[in-house]
């Protein structure tokens, strides 16, 4: 099948709004929780309990895939591990649906053995690639991954997070590396499903 030709309906990505909500979304006002970059704040967004789940897996995959079908990109991957699984599903999906994406993870350190590289994958030097994340929120990681590429050879054509939490990355990401940013979702699309369902609780 053409994958111009697919197009994924609105209640789809809901429905993938919907499980981010229900198992990757937290919310403490009063105690709040300590992110990686430091900061505190009253939300924490773990989106890896959904991309590691069988359900979110595939609509994230799917997701990706549709931001991505008619990008010339060769491949797709980010820094471990909260890019893991959002590349593996991407792949996989799009090499379903006539797109043959391959995979590559981005090491938090070289290997210490071997190659000493500090990209993993079949990828090979001048390949477009698409950079992916989880969550994002000052950027570091998606900035680190987008200049490990770069120094593999990569040409980055497209860098697309899961989840922006509005506080800072996407600025930070564009200035620094001169990429454009993009994210299927963001902190208040979260904040407003989650009201949405707690007052669908209440009714």
């Amino acid at each position: 099948m053409d994958p111009s030709q697919q197009i994924m309906g609105q209640e789809y990505k809901m429905h993938l709004l919907e499980i981010l909500c229900a198992r990757s979304f937290m919310l403490d006002p009063q105690s709040g929780f300590t992110l990686t970059s430091g900061a505190k704040s009253d939300v924490y967004i773990d989106v890896k309990k959904t991309a590691m789940s069988a359900e979110g897996m595939e609509l994230i995959g799917y997701a990706m895939f549709q931001e991505l079908k008619m990008e010339p990109v060769d491949a797709v991957g980010g820094l471990t591990l909260g890019a893991d699984p959002i590349a593996y599903a991407t792949a996989l999906v799009s090499t379903m649906n006539g797109k043959g994406l391959d995979a590559f993870v981005v090491r938090k350190e070289p290997k210490k053995h071997g190659t000493m590289k500090w990209v993993e994958g079949n990828i090979k030097k001048g390949a477009d690639v698409a950079i992916v994340d989880d969550v994002v929120t000052t950027g570091g990681s998606t900035i680190l991954a987008i200049e490990r590429a770069r120094e593999e050879g990569f040409r980055v054509r497209r860098v697309i997070a899961v989840v922006d939490r509005e506080e800072g990355a996407k600025e930070n990401i564009e200035s620094k590396t001169r990429c454009k940013f993009e994210s299927l979702f963001t902190k208040t699309d979260l904040l407003e499903m989650h009201k949405k369902m707690q007052k669908a609780i209440q009714e």
